[in-house]
């Protein structure tokens, strides 16, 4: 089977991009042909793309293209014509590509995968200012809340418009937990849930702790993530664990205020931030952890990383609103906290570090359970029988 991958491309390599790198080299391992488009914005598929369309991370040019971006279009238009695919398979589209690719790929039927919620949320978050969880429909209030200008609403009109219609041309549509599963359907989208996979454990792998506690986040350094929150729990929970360390990996906006906060909490010397590191790197850093930490203010969608910790022995402290909650067993797998509280993350992180909890990892039988129910193969099956089925509707 020709199936199109249709999907932005952020800058390095997080769990959306990753995904699509698993499923792409699946499909092709099982036999389909596989093309990818992306836009400019990013790497472009670390360069690997056979379609790639004008976009940019200026906000002025966004402005416009996020609702109509007519090399998006364009480039559809050319892969339609040269790769004749049978299914498309759209990702991500709504920072670059546009809601407008949707009206584009004419009678060949659309499976649209929903790891986030833009297309529900104008902020993507749905979380208010004040840091609570919103469960409304977006709309006016998106503007009454304060989440959105006026000005940025009112922009917004077309571009949902354009949405809402597109979507009604997706043969179907799949989402990544039964958390963003819910938060659909309370916006008129019916969706189907199907577990994301995980990459195994590569070989040789052993779960090994440092001699010393030791505490990982991997992740996006935004405001959403809750690093903040984290580093102030960190700093209490180790104060009478002075050996205990905590490593941030990721990259974002908010590294600087970060790196001041924990000089302000005077644990600069028990924190260190890795920056961006390569997947393998991970692997490696999950190796000697004793503890992964999730600390997220939103209700992260499903959260891969909790996932691959578990897998490779590593336990999990993370929000409980979210995805979170369907991938990490309460004493099991790991610890839920309510999201933003740092009194309990102290707590959690401060059971692992003094080895109240947790002294042995997650077990072998538990962590193949969930590796099991997130296994890549099964992945890649399920979704072959989904691109037939919806290639077999429109025939």
């Amino acid at each position: 089977m020709r199936v199109l991958i249709v999907t932005d491309w952020n800058r390095g390599q997080g769990g959306a991009e990753a995904y699509v790198c698993w499923l792409r080299d699946g499909l092709r391992k099982g036999g389909d042909e596989v093309r990818l488009m992306t836009s400019s914005a990013g790497s472009a598929g670390d360069g690997k793309a056979e379609y790639v369309s004008y976009g940019t991370e200026n906000m002025a040019a966004q402005t416009f293209l996020q609702i109509v971006n007519p090399f998006a279009v364009s480039s559809v238009r050319r892969a339609l014509r040269e790769f004749k695919p049978q299914v498309v398979f759209v990702n991500m589209f709504a920072h670059h590509l546009s809601p407008a690719i949707l009206h584009s790929f004419g009678h060949v039927p659309i499976v649209l995968s929903v790891s986030d919620y833009k297309c529900i949320c104008p902020i993507g978050s749905k979380l208010r200012p004040d840091g609570s969880l919103c469960g409304t429909p977006a709309g006016w209030v998106c503007h009454e809340a304060g989440c959105v200008s006026l000005p940025h609403w009112i922009r917004d009109r077309p571009r949902y418009s354009l949405l809402k219609s597109g979507l009604t041309r997706a043969a179907r549509v799949v989402s990544c937990s039964d958390w963003v599963h819910r938060e659909l359907k309370l916006s008129g989208i019916e969706s189907e849930r199907v577990h994301l996979p995980i990459p195994q454990p590569g070989k040789g792998y052993i779960h090994r702790r440092s001699p010393d506690p030791r505490v990982f986040y991997c992740g996006r350094l935004d405001i959403e993530k809750g690093v903040d929150c984290l580093i102030k729990a960190f700093a209490v929970a180790a104060a009478d664990a002075p050996r205990a360390k905590l490593r941030i990996a990721g990259r974002g906006p908010e590294r600087t205020r970060l790196e001041a906060l924990a000089r302000e909490a005077g644990a600069e010397r028990s924190i260190e931030f890795l920056g961006w590191i390569e997947p393998e790197d991970v692997e490696r850093e999950l190796s000697s952890a004793w503890l992964l930490v999730a600390p997220s203010l939103w209700a992260e969608p499903l959260g891969l990383v909790a996932l691959e910790a578990i897998v490779r022995g590593v336990p999990v402290l993370a929000s409980v609103s979210g995805g979170f909650a369907e991938t990490v067993e309460e004493g099991v797998t790991g610890m839920l906290v309510p999201n933003g509280d740092i009194e309990a993350l102290a707590n959690g992180i401060h059971g692992v570090i003094t080895e109240k909890q947790f002294p042995r990892g997650v077990s072998q039988d538990a962590a193949g359970a969930v590796g099991a129910r997130h296994d890549m193969e099964a992945h890649i099956t399920r979704m072959q029988a989904i691109f037939r089925e919806a290639a077999g509707a429109s025939s």
